[in-house]
This record gives C-alpha cells, structure tokens and sequence, in this order.
C-alpha cells in the first residue's frame, strides 16, 4: 500500500476510510496486560519488538506504540530508549487503576489482591466508623443510610446490590472527616467494587451483610463510636469468610 512503512501493518478503517483506532487499540492494550499478567511476558523480562507486537496482535506499530503508553502510565511496563520496554515488577504496577482491575479479571484471586484490599481497609474502615459516629453531619448520616437502603431494596440483584454497597463505604469514608480517608474514598472506588462484588456474589443470600450494615448506620445515628466500630470489624469478618470462599472457587489455572 502506498505510503505504508515496510513491516507494519496497515489501519483498520471503516467504510468512509476512518482510522478505527480506539477500539483496536484499547483491545490491543487488553491484551497485552493479559499477557502480562499470564506471564506470556516474564517481569524483568523484555517485551518483544514492536515488529514482533505488531505481528502477533495483528495492528500497526502506531497502535503498539500507543498501547504501551498506557501501560506505562499504570506501571505494567517500562520503555528503555535504544534497549526495549521491560515488563515491570509487580509492586509496581497501579492495581488501584479501574482498567488495571479489568485487565487482571479472575486473575486477580490467583495475585492475592482481594486479601491485599481487605487488609487495606481492616487497617481503615474501623477508624473511619469511629470517626464518623462523632463527626459526621445529620445529612452525611442519612446518604449512609440511604446507601443501606439501597442494599436492603436490591437483595436478590448483585450488581444493584453491590453499587448499593460501594457507596456506603464511600460515603462512610467521606464522613469520617479525615483527609486522607477522604481522598481514599475515590483512590479505592474501584479496588473497593471488586472486592466487595467478590464477597457478594458468593453468598446466596446478604441478610446478614445488610443488617450489620444497618447497626453501623444505627451506631452513627446514636453517636456510639464503640459500637460503630464493632459493627465495622464484624462487616470485614463478614467480608473475609465470602473472599476466602470466593478464592476456593476460582483456583488458579492448571500448570501454574
């Protein structure tokens, strides 16, 4: 093709000859960090040319080169001008990122990260509820309880439900009035909807997850930091059981 570079392949375009580039190129991204996380690509190691890249993902080296950017910019990988781009350690990599957790679906059981947010938050949440009993407002309070009455309505739906669930503890963080529980509201938006999607969805029924819910809302109300922290530990205790039966359901694959 005329003005094509010698081994890269061509655009894909559709019909009106428009470069199709974020969809081939988000794809690309995919499954690239897929193979990351596979160990296709070993940490430490160098990922192969970009001629290479373009040969086994069947894309341009325009959507490589885009593809690594952003794995870059969530610390999978590290471009090294003149040596290659090394596949970085995993300590590195932003497990926080929303699309990392996509990249990483099942994976994220066999890499431990459930357990990693749970201690995340047992070091966290039982401070934020204490706080939150003496510090928060009346109209902060009741988008806690709304919150719980979300889940309590979305029983029988786990997507519903979970929303419901992500939102509490957000907005629990938020009234702890603490700035730096603060700003982890948002930070662990996404980690927080994995882990707790996990433990929801392995249990039949949440009867037990929304009434701890709704004694933690109660403990706000009545400004009992003790008993809102206790209602906290018993949610992450909770919380614990369903991800250690949700990781006995999603063994690592066969010959790893």
């Amino acid at each position: 093709m005329a003005g094509e570079k010698h081994g890269e392949a061509p655009d894909v375009r559709n019909g009106e000859g428009s470069v199709r580039r974020p969809r081939v190129q988000k794809n690309t991204t995919r499954a690239i960090a897929s193979d990351i996380f596979a160990e296709v690509f070993p940490i430490g190691g160098f990922l192969p040319t970009e001629n290479e890249l373009c040969l086994r993902y069947g894309v341009s080296r325009t959507v490589i080169r885009e593809s690594l950017k952003i794995l870059e910019s969530k610390g999978l990988v590290l471009g090294r001008s003149r040596v290659g781009t090394i596949v970085c350690a995993k300590e590195e990599w932003n497990i926080l990122d929303q699309q990392v957790l996509e990249w990483i679906g099942p994976r994220i059981f066999e890499l431990d990260l459930l357990s990693c947010v749970l201690d995340a938050r047992r070091a966290i949440e039982p401070f934020a509820a204490e706080f939150a009993a003496e510090r928060a407002t009346a109209q902060e309070v009741g988008e806690i309880e709304r919150a719980w009455e979300m889940m309590r309505d979305a029983e029988g739906d786990l997507e519903a439900f979970t929303q419901a669930d992500v939102a509490f503890h957000a907005a629990l963080l938020k009234a702890s009035h603490n700035q730096v529980f603060m700003q982890l509201a948002s930070i662990i938006r996404a980690a927080l909807e994995f882990s707790l999607h996990a433990s929801n969805e392995v249990v039949d029924r949440r009867d037990e997850a929304v009434e701890v819910h709704r004694q933690l809302v109660e403990a706000l109300r009545m400004r009992d930091k003790v008993a809102a922290r206790d209602c906290s530990d018993r949610m992450l205790n909770v919380a614990a059981r369903d991800i250690a039966i949700a990781s006995q359901k999603h063994p690592a694959p066969a010959g790893e």
